[in-house]
């Protein structure tokens, strides 16, 4: 039986990219309606998407939606657009000047800092989409929120709109992407939004050590949880050091059949060598010359020796201590004098900034630091290096050694969350593996790594067969898809039997 499904989400590809996140809810919206489902996706309208890319009209009267916040009422924006590459997925943006028409998303581009009045922002998106829910009929069977930005829906709805017929009594779920960040605010904050005060109790799920935690309302009130890796769902709920807290309450619904762990999927119409646009040029596991053109071209782009011989090491990632830059600065130098190339491309802390661009201006025929966001630069990078390095700390489920592997770039991991679900370490003696994985989070154990994948690059036949094993691994969407679907079937069904 077809559902009727929302995704709501602080950032959707093609619309707003900061992340992963975006390529999961574009991505999964895609596949779901593919399956016959009814999809319609939620996204704030940010100053930067380009209404010309993508046409979209106001919805309902002049698209003006008033929105009751604590006593006030916020007039929104409503408008209605379509989903590129598909015919079946609507989109709704919401448009609010005070609080989206930023020159940034989630950091105020002047001070590299994030903006202040965050909670209050995706409050207002949050219960937009509720009353978007009544004012235009939709009656989801599930809703599905995606990271603390959106999790105060549930929250909505279970506070405000238990007994309303218009809103029905759909299932929610709720995706934890990255658990790190949590979305806290001071209870005094709630009355602002809607909210009573007094739901900031010892016990309840607003509460978190005095303090209102948006991410533990989601895990609370939600009737499912799940997150983007099999291994990262059980590092999340047994080990302190990736539960952030938040463990304990994982680990109740962990035991109560209630949270799941599903690995995300891989758009191959557009992570795919030998259909993507971006790139200098195609190709195949059998035809791999396109691979050394890509090469080629990335080295004069990014103004780097032009010897073919000497590997590349690419990283496309945000510059922050949970993707392990705080190894690679400690090793950097190392990796260099060891006779690899470096190429990066990310925006994050200012100290990583900082860092790479000292490190370029020291070796500029070795280490090329491009401080910025460019799309077209990651497929690239991706298409033109031999490695692909990701050492971090701890990652819910990544998508880029993913993509790595597809391209024939050997991914270079620690082995964490996603990433050991996705990449098995090779063995020369027997031939097998897929790239290079560490277990410790040290500089030693990353350089280790890095030491035996420059070894094995030195033996052109094994590194092939390496790269077309990699290559012939499938993470498209539709097992996960189909695993989202019996999801959202779950929580409407509990939902059901819950009120």
């Amino acid at each position: 039986m077809s559902l009727r499904v929302i995704i709501a989400a602080a950032e959707v590809a093609p619309f707003a990219r900061v992340g992963g996140l975006s390529d999961v809810a574009g991505s999964l919206a895609k596949e779901v309606a593919g399956l016959g489902h009814e999809v319609a996706l939620f996204v704030p309208k940010y100053r930067s998407i380009d209404a010309s890319r993508f046409p979209m009209e106001a919805v309902g009267q002049k698209g003006i939606l008033a929105v009751p916040m604590g006593g006030r009422e916020e007039r929104v924006e409503l408008f209605r657009g379509g989903m590129p590459g598909s015919d079946s997925v609507t989109v709704y943006f919401v448009g609010h000047e005070p609080s989206f028409g930023r020159e940034g998303i989630y950091v105020d581009p002047g001070t590299g800092e994030g903006y202040p009045d965050e909670v209050e922002r995706y409050a207002l998106f949050s219960r937009s989409i509720v009353e978007s829910i009544r004012a235009l009929d939709l009656r989801p069977d599930t809703v599905h929120l995606n990271d603390h930005h959106t999790a105060l829906v549930a929250a909505f709805l279970r506070e405000l709109y238990t007994d309303d017929p218009a809103i029905g009594t759909p299932g929610v779920l709720f995706s934890i992407h990255n658990l790190g960040y949590q979305g806290e605010f001071d209870k005094s904050l709630l009355s602002r939004i809607g909210l009573r005060e007094d739901l900031c109790v010892p016990g309840s799920a607003f509460e978190f050590h005095g303090r209102v935690n948006s991410l533990k309302i989601g895990i609370e009130l939600a009737d499912y949880v799940n997150t983007v890796s099999e291994r990262y769902a059980e590092e999340i709920s047994s080990l302190p050091e990736y539960g952030l807290g938040m463990e304990g309450n994982l680990a109740a619904r962990r035991d109560a059949g209630r949270l799941v762990g599903i690995l995300n999927g891989v758009d191959y119409s557009v992570w795919d060598p030998s259909v993507d646009r971006l790139i200098p040029a195609r190709f195949t596991a059998d035809q791999l010359k396109g691979k050394s053109k890509c090469k080629r071209s990335l080295l004069k782009r990014c103004g780097l020796s032009k010897d073919l011989s000497i590997p590349v090491i690419g990283m496309v990632t945000r510059l922050a201590d949970q993707k392990g830059l705080d190894l690679i600065a400690e090793k950097a130098e190392a990796i260099v004098d060891a006779g690899a190339r470096i190429v990066v491309l990310g925006t994050g802390q200012q100290e990583y900034h900082e860092f790479l661009s000292a490190l370029e201006a020291r070796h500029p025929e070795s280490v090329s630091a491009n401080l910025t966001f460019d799309n077209e630069l990651a497929h690239w990078i991706e298409a033109g290096s031999d490695m692909f390095l990701m050492p971090s700390r701890y990652e819910p489920c990544g998508l880029n050694q993913m993509y790595s592997l597809r391209y024939g770039t050997v991914p270079v991991v620690r082995a964490t969350g996603g990433l050991a679900d996705t990449v098995t370490d090779y063995d020369p003696d027997s031939d097998s593996g897929t790239g290079f994985v560490f277990d410790d989070y040290t500089a030693e154990a990353m350089e280790s790594a890095i030491t035996r994948a420059l070894a094995a690059y030195s033996d052109g036949d094994a590194w092939i067969r390496l790269m077309k094993r990699g290559m012939a691994l499938d993470f498209s969407w539709g097992t996960s898809a189909r695993k989202y679907v019996g999801l959202y079937e779950r929580a409407r069904d509990a939902a059901g039997a819950s009120r």
